[in-house]
C-alpha cells in the first residue's frame, strides 16, 4: 500500500470531536457491503420520522460468526455528544448483541449475513429527534465501525429550489440550493441564533453545507436565497457498473475470469472533464445489491474482485486518485487508491464488491483528505443531484438539537435566477 495512502487512511479511519470522543469510524477490511436504510430511503443515511424502522445490514468475509454489538448515541448538531441520558432517548436498551445472521450459501467467498432492526425487543423505539450515530463492536468491545442517521419531526414546512448560479464563473458549473422554512404554527425564538440547517447533495455528509443563517422573515417565513454560500460543485453523472450477471461481459465489463473467486475487468475510462455534457440515468452515487442466479441475494450472491482502470495524462502533483461513492459510505481509503501502472499507462484499482449494480466516479484528494470530484469526471450544471434540507431547533433553555423540518428537491426542476 502506498505510503500517501496509509497515512490518509489513518487520518480519515477516525474523526474525532472536539471532546475527542470518537464519531465516525471506517469499517475495517473484513467488513463488507454496510447497508443502512429507514423510512422509505434507500440512501445509506437514513432520515426517518419518530417511530419509523432502521435496518442495518453487512457482511463479515472472514465468515467465523463472530459475535458483534450495537449502541446508539444522540448528538448535536455539530455532532459532539448531547446531553441526554441513554434513558432519555432510548425506550429500552442498547449494548446488546446482534442476534441476527445468516452464513453464506454456495458462494466461493464465504461470509457472515448481519441483520440489526430497530425497533426490536430491546431497542423499543427512539424517543428524541435529532443527530445519532450507531456504533458497532466486537466480542473484545473494539470499535468495528460507525453510521450515522437522523431522526425528525414534522413541526416545519420546507420548500426546496434548485438554481443556476448567478456567478457568471460558476454558471456553468454549479448548482445553488435555495429555501424557505415555513413555521405557521410554531413559534421559532431568535430563529437567527437557535435555527441551524444543514444541506447534502446526494446524502453526502462530508460535502454538507451547514453555516448558512436565514437573509429575512416575511411573515411565518425564514427565507435563504443565497447563491455561492448554499452552491454544490454540480459533479457529473455517476459511472456504474453491473455484475449481477458472474458470467457475462456487457456494456462495462470487458472481460470476466475464475480464480479462488470471480473478477472482473472493466472498461478503461478517460476524464471527462473536457467532454461535453451527456445525460444517462444514474442513482447518485448509491447502490443495489443484486445477482441475477440468486433467490435470496443477502446470501447468495458472490463476491466480485473488480478491476478498475483510468487513463489520466494531467499532472497530478502529490495528490492522489480514487473512486469514490456510497458503497463505503464515501470514504476514502486504500481499497479506493488507483496506482499508476507503467506498462499500461493507466491508474489502476482492485476492489472486492459484493454483485450488484453501482454507482462510482473518479476523484482526486489532496493530501489535507479534501476530495475534488469535478477534476478529473467534470462539473456541469445540467447534472441530476438529489438535494436535501434538515431544520435544526434549539429553543431557550433546551438541551439538544431538534430536527424539526425536512425538505428535498432534485435539480432535474434546476431554474435560471
Amino acid at each position: 500500500m502506498p505510503y500517501k495512502a496509509l497515512l490518509m487512511i489513518l487520518f480519515l479511519g477516525c474523526i474525532f470531536s472536539s471532546e475527542a470522543q470518537i464519531i465516525e469510524k471506517i469499517e475495517p477490511d473484513h467488513i463488507r457491503t454496510v447497508q443502512f436504510r429507514g423510512g422509505t430511503s434507500q440512501s445509506q443515511l437514513p432520515i426517518i420520522r419518530l417511530g419509523e424502522t432502521l435496518q442495518l445490514t453487512f457482511d463479515d468475509i472472514i465468515g467465523n460468526e463472530e459475535d458483534y454489538y450495537y449502541r446508539i448515541t444522540h448528538h448535536n448538531f455539530d455532532w459532539t455528544e448531547s446531553d441526554l441520558s441513554k434513558g432519555e432517548y432510548l425506550d429500552g436498551f442498547d449494548d446488546v448483541r446482534i442476534e441476527t445472521y445468516v452464513n453464506s450459501l454456495n458462494s466461493l467467498q464465504i461470509y457472515s449475513h448481519y441483520i440489526l432492526t430497530i425497533p426490536n425487543r430491546e431497542t423499543r423505539r427512539i424517543e428524541k429527534s435529532g443527530n445519532y450515530l450507531i456504533s458497532i463492536y466486537n466480542y473484545d468491545g473494539e470499535l468495528v465501525f460507525t453510521r450515522k442517521f437522523m431522526v425528525m419531526e414534522n413541526d416545519l414546512s420546507v420548500a426546496v429550489g434548485i438554481k443556476r448560479s448567478r456567478d457568471l464563473r460558476f454558471i456553468d458549473s454549479k448548482q445553488s440550493v435555495q429555501f424557505t422554512i415555513n413555521s405557521p404554527n410554531t413559534v421559532l425564538i431568535n430563529p437567527k441564533q437557535n435555527i441551524k440547517t444543514l444541506v447534502l447533495q446526494n446524502s453526502n455528509l462530508k460535502t454538507a453545507i451547514t453555516h448558512l443563517k436565514p437573509q429575512y422573515t416575511m411573515g411565518s417565513e425564514l427565507i435563504y436565497r443565497y447563491d455561492q454560500e448554499s452552491a454544490f460543485w454540480a459533479g457529473n453523472e455517476f459511472l456504474f457498473f453491473d455484475s449481477k450477471e458472474l458470467l457475462g461481459a456487457n456494456a462495462n465489463i470487458r472481460r470476466v475470469q475464475l480464480t479462488d473467486i470471480y473478477e472482473h475487468y472493466l472498461y478503461t475510462r478517460l476524464a471527462r472533464a473536457d467532454v461535453p455534457y451527456t445525460y444517462y440515468p444514474d442513482i447518485n452515487g448509491n447502490f443495489v445489491v443484486r445477482s441475477f442466479r440468486a433467490e435470496n441475494q443477502d446470501i447468495e450472491a458472490e463476491y466480485v474482485r473488480m478491476h478498475f482502470a483510468l487513463q489520466y495524462y494531467e499532472d497530478i502533483g502529490d495528490k492522489e486518485i480514487h473512486i469514490y461513492g456510497n458503497f463505503n459510505n464515501w470514504n476514502i481509503d486504500g481499497s479506493t487508491y488507483m496506482k499508476y501502472d507503467e506498462a499500461t499507462d493507466t491508474y489502476r484499482c482492485t476492489r472486492l464488491f459484493k454483485q450488484g449494480f453501482y454507482n462510482y466516479r473518479f476523484v482526486l484528494v489532496d493530501r489535507d483528505g479534501s476530495v475534488d470530484e469535478g477534476a478529473i469526471g467534470g462539473n456541469f450544471w445540467q447534472t441530476e443531484n438529489d438535494y436535501s434540507v434538515l431544520v435544526y431547533y434549539r429553543a431557550p433553555g433546551s438541551r439538544f438539537d431538534r430536527i424539526v423540518g425536512y425538505g428535498k428537491a432534485n435539480s432535474t426542476s434546476i431554474t435560471n435566477n
